[in-house]
């Protein structure tokens, strides 16, 4: 191959393959390369004065010059002697005694998921002309559109002004960093990677690589830059992270589903509990309708059959009259027969025809007065139907008022579990919105109807805390009036809730302090002043809560860092004064958090009812009465 011959006749296309068959004649040992005795030549440059090489000088003379503005067969020529260093010298970098004499031989290449790179993943851009950087390096990203970029920083010195370097950002994941090594692999294979660019030197071509620990730990503006918005981090050390928090957030579904489904099965039993109690309310109330019909059909069958008899003994009636009738009528004629007869008879054929129309009228009366008397049983029996149907009606509406009454909880339990129930029925079928729609106007119509019903009891709410009030207010004016009455000495007394006990803080004083020259009486004054108006403190709420046979309290935070300390300086006896102090204005006087007076059973160390407290005034009156 002529070496010499002229070097514009070779295009950029044709670059790769000139280099592949200059590659073939260099390893055919024409020309030669090696000189022996670790030297190497170039054989492109043999007008050059130096001619004898190492190993790595060679190698960064032909990348540089096939990574260089030069023509394009120079850098064919360089680019095909790189390769034959790197794949067929390769073995003679690592005999040089130049790196014996310095220090140890490299260790070996980590694998790719050992190696540290910067995240989230990130590229570095170098020789990135100032006005590609406008925009926010808009023409750049398109032009590296297809490793889908997220951010372009242009990377500026501690002065402000441009470095030439640039940051593209890329996405956190693995698709993320899939892009990156694309970007990385792009520009190593365009032979403009991060070696490539050291070779260059001051060559103004657009290099780029994958940020890794090296970038990181500079102390440039790149890595400064780096440092402050990423980390490093090693591929299997991001899987085992995104590992471990897949675990943990598996497991965290895995509890809230057994949690879900336990509430679930808890619901449903309620739920089939509500419908047994609906369903035992449902056929107490079928029995009592099945009651009720049979009595109203037993009622309307004996009034039919009152009502029957009655016709029954009317046509019998009607019958006997129109028989009397008849034969009046026919005693009438045979009497005309004998009109002719004697005077005698005429007479008394008179006389009886006269007997017979007064008959004749009594029974036309009694006709009349016997269909009367059908229109008044009619009406009466209609009368009493109707009242009967009233007054059944007004049964049946007592009943259904009570049966809504004893139904109307059962219902609104009922349709509170029908809404939480299908409040976890989403996903299967159901449409959830539009049936928590209609249970939930229902649970609304069920509530108001049992608001009347709370509205009586909201009432005598407000008497009992009108009453309640009156008796407080009485118990004040009690203790205002009577505090000279009532002494620490008698039965009943006052206390006053809150206010420190001073002899245990005397007590603990005088171990501490001693007994000479009064320190110990002026310390516990100080100790005692101070510790009350801790207690008066609004914003010092040593307690906790917890809870006990299913109800709630609270108890005295024994971690508080003030008791702690309290306890620690001044010992037991101390620290239950002022917990006791703390327990009884929590109790009396929890909102105001000062000393309140209350009336009190010394005899008994209990608090005193206001019986108690006005039986012994009465008794206190009587004595001194008797003494006068």
């Amino acid at each position: 191959m002529d070496f010499t011959s002229d070097e514009s006749e070779l295009s950029d296309a044709d670059i790769d393959d000139y280099a592949d068959k200059c590659y073939m004649d260099l390893k055919s040992g024409k020309p030669v390369v090696s000189l022996g005795n670790e030297k190497f030549r170039c054989p492109f440059c043999l007008g050059k004065k130096k001619q004898d090489y190492r190993y790595n000088e060679l190698l960064q003379h032909a990348i540089g010059v096939g990574a260089s503005n030069r023509a394009p067969k120079v850098k064919a020529n360089h680019m095909a002697l790189a390769n034959l260093l790197k794949n067929d010298y390769a073995d003679a970098a690592g005999s040089l005694p130049s790196r014996q004499a310095v220090g140890p031989s490299n260790p070996p290449r980590p694998l790719q998921d050992q190696e540290a790179y910067v995240w989230p993943w990130m590229g570095i851009l170098a020789n990135v002309p100032a006005e590609k950087t406008k925009e926010d390096g808009a023409s750049l990203m398109q032009q590296l559109a297809n490793f889908n970029p997220l951010q372009f920083t242009a990377v500026l010195c501690s002065e402000g002004r441009y470095t030439g370097y640039a940051v593209v950002g890329f996405s956190k994941d693995w698709i993320g960093f899939t892009n990156a090594l694309a970007f990385h692999n792009y520009f190593k294979s365009q032979r403009l990677g991060k070696k490539d660019w050291a070779a260059l030197g001051q060559e103004k071509y657009i290099c780029g690589w994958m940020a890794k620990e090296e970038d990181y730990k500079s102390s440039d503006p790149v890595g400064r830059f780096l440092s402050a918005n990423g980390d490093l981090k090693t591929v299997s050390g991001l899987e085992n992270d995104l590992s471990r928090k897949t675990e943990t957030l598996i497991a965290n579904l895995s509890h809230q589903i057994t949690a879900k489904s336990k509430y679930l099965v808890e619901l449903e039993c309620r739920c089939n509990q509500m419908n047994l109690s609906v369903k035992r309310a449902m056929e107490e109330t079928d029995l009592l309708h099945k009651s009720y019909n049979e009595e109203m059909r037993n009622m309307q069958s004996a009034a039919r059959e009152h009502s029957q008899k009655i016709f029954e003994e009317t046509d019998q009636l009607r019958k006997q009259l129109d028989d009397k009738e008849n034969a009046i009528e026919r005693r009438s004629k045979q009497l005309s027969k004998f009109v002719a007869q004697t005077d005698i008879e005429r007479r008394k054929l008179e006389s009886e025809m006269k007997k017979n129309s007064e008959q004749n009228d009594s029974i036309h009366m009694a006709r009349i007065e016997q269909q009367k008397s059908d229109k008044n049983v009619l009406k009466l029996v209609e009368k009493h139907k109707k009242e009967k149907e009233i007054a059944l009606n007004k049964i049946l509406q007592l009943e259904k008022q009570l049966d809504e009454k004893q139904k109307l909880e059962l219902e609104i339990q009922q349709l509170r579990g029908r809404l939480l129930v299908v409040q976890h029925m989403e996903g299967e079928g159901v449409d959830v919105k539009k049936r928590t729609d209609e249970l939930t106007e229902e649970l609304n119509e069920k509530i108001e109807e049992m608001e009347y019903m709370e509205g009586l009891n909201q009432t005598l709410i407000i008497k009992e805390r009108k009453t309640n009030d009156e008796l407080q207010d009485a118990k004040k004016a009690l203790i205002s009036g009577l505090s000279e009455l009532l002494g620490p000495r008698s039965t009943i007394g006052l206390k006053r809730m809150g206010e420190l006990d001073e002899k245990p803080f005397l007590a603990a004083c005088k171990k501490r302090y001693g007994t000479a020259d009064g320190e110990a009486e002026i310390k516990a004054a100080e100790f005692c002043s101070e510790w009350q108006e801790n207690l008066k403190d609004a914003n010092w709420h040593p307690f906790k809560i917890v809870t006990r046979g299913g109800k709630t309290e609270q108890i005295i935070n024994e971690d508080d860092e003030k008791l702690v300390g309290l306890k620690e300086q001044l010992g037991d006896e101390v620290y239950k004064a002022v917990t006791t102090a703390l327990l009884e204005i929590n109790e009396y006087n929890a909102s105001g958090s000062y000393v309140v007076s209350e009336l009190w059973n010394n005899k008994e160390d209990r608090k005193a009812s206001m019986q108690e407290a006005l039986q012994h005034v009465l008794e206190q009156w009587k004595l001194r009465r008797r003494r006068r």
